[in-house]
């Protein structure tokens, strides 16, 4: 039983594999796609936007479905649309053709990913195995995006970007068959539970119209007319499928899942942590392929002490660590370990030398990150019930995204910002490069203190709850 335990939760986080790798996959090959389609600048960002509209904007959704008719049929319904549309991405010969691929890619790439945490969280009941389960699949979600920026520009150069979307044929293909055999199934708790209609479609327009506005703040500006009118239309839609929550009969997220200090405060951590941590990769990766001169490879292998020293301690001593001291201790010490991290690196000079003033680090952010995320997805998990398991997957999977491109879209103006005040005060290109990066990593140190201070308010170890949806245990409260 435990043998068919552990292979399940490889299979699944395979899965999960295929969608990280191809979201950082696809950035290395950008530059050879737009010659070859002829994209514009404009036109080639979305690329990338529409898989992340799609993706963000499904997960809730995805998730509450999959507590309602089965988790591990969606999870095989959203492999398989994910593995079609890579096809269909690497056939693509125009681009309309493209950008509708990557469109459905990124929705079979949030149904399957949004069920995944639920599925882990049913196999593994005992606290410290769990823990365990959650560092192995924290661990593939951050070293998927260094073995994609490796592997794109591996398969970019030595064979064409077609090659890209179609490695995942086989890789999925595979997956499926292996998970219908292998996944134990669930009837779900049925449509007649949570089938509201007219909240999922306020819900998932609100967040694909909330995605849509951030990754367009690159051409129209943060603080844009445009960007504010959509912005307002956004949060309208989300202050409608509120009201529809409060007020139907069977809603699609239950509000009772907010009232929990452990899973509102978890959401939250998730939103400032993605945006740390993504703003730092991806100003990183910029500044050693711009002011660094590194290549495609050069810059994957940088990232390496990153997804060494998180598979070492996600794998090895996160489980050991948590059921010693706590969730909440280890998530508090791990974004301390990411703030020195990243500070450093934001202090540091225009030229590092990798091994003096980098790769230490980065080794920094990797143990960060593999104490950190384990923690804080035992915690966002540890109040919900079997009932509600996928929503809450789902949901703190959606701040992730959602919190992280909103982080990049204000780290990015930080960054611009700080880079034309000094061009205008006379500095060369690459000093202002650098400056604008440094600027905006101290604003992700910055914004790991603000986490921390969340982590140790919120999220604070507290007395066993029942969870969400569960009669309380009296016996419990007379013994307390």
């Amino acid at each position: 039983m435990k043998d068919s335990r552990w292979l399940s939760l490889i299979v699944l986080c395979t899965g999960f594999l295929l969608i990280v790798v191809d979201m950082t996959i696809v950035n290395v090959a950008l530059p050879s796609i737009q010659k070859d389609l002829g994209f514009s600048q404009s036109g080639l960002a979305w690329v990338v936007n529409a898989y992340l509209i799609a993706f963000g904007g499904l997960l809730l959704l995805a998730g509450r479905v999959g507590d309602l008719v089965g988790r591990k049929r969606v999870y095989l319904a959203g492999l398989a649309i994910f593995t079609c549309a890579s096809v269909l991405c690497g056939l693509s010969f125009a681009q309309p053709m493209l950008i509708a691929a990557r469109f459905v890619q990124g929705i079979g790439g949030a149904v399957s990913s949004a069920v995944i945490l639920a599925m882990i969280v049913n196999l593994f009941p005992e606290p410290l195995e769990r823990a365990k389960a959650f560092g192995i699949f924290s661990f593939i979600a951050s070293a998927g995006a260094a073995v994609g920026l490796v592997a794109g520009g591996l398969i970019t150069q030595a064979v064409s970007w077609h090659w890209i979307f179609f490695v995942n044929l086989p890789i999925g293909v595979a997956t499926a068959i292996v998970s219908a055999r292998l996944l134990e199934s669930d009837r779900g708790i049925g449509l007649g539970k949570g089938a509201d209609g007219l909240g999922a479609i306020l819900v998932t327009a609100a967040l694909m119209l909330g995605v849509y506005t951030i990754v367009q703040t690159s051409d129209y500006g943060l603080v844009s007319v445009r960007t504010g009118v959509l912005a307002a239309v956004t949060f309208a839609l989300l202050a409608a499928f509120v009201v529809r929550q409060a007020r139907g009969r069977n809603p699609i997220l239950p509000l009772r899942l907010l009232r929990s200090r452990k899973v509102a405060g978890s959401n939250l951590v998730q939103a400032l942590m993605s945006t740390a941590f993504l703003g730092f990769f991806f100003l990183a990766s910029l500044d050693l392929e711009r002011v660094q001169g590194y290549g495609p490879m050069a810059i994957g292998l940088a990232f390496m002490p990153v997804a060494v020293v998180m598979a070492l301690f996600s794998v090895r001593f996160s489980a050991q660590l948590i059921g010693r001291f706590g969730p909440g201790a280890m998530l508090v010490a791990g974004q301390a370990v990411a703030m020195i991290a990243l500070a450093a690196v934001a202090l540091g000079p225009v030229h590092p030398n990798y091994f003096i003033h980098l790769m230490v680090p980065m080794a920094l952010l990797g143990l960060g990150g593999g104490l950190s995320f384990p923690a804080l997805t035992m915690i966002a998990m540890a109040d919900v019930s079997p009932s509600d398991a996928g929503l809450a997957s789902g949901l703190l999977n959606t701040t992730g995204q959602v919190g992280g491109a909103f982080g990049l879209a204000v780290l990015a103006t930080v960054a611009g910002g700080r880079t034309l005040e000094m061009l205008r005060n006379g500095a060369d290109v690459g000093m202002a490069l650098s400056g604008g990066f440094h600027f905006a990593w101290m604003v992700c140190a910055a914004t790991v203190v603000v986490t921390l201070g969340v982590a140790a308010v919120v999220l604070r170890d507290a007395v066993p709850q029942p969870r969400i949806g569960e009669e309380p245990c009296l016996e419990c409260e007379a013994a307390a």
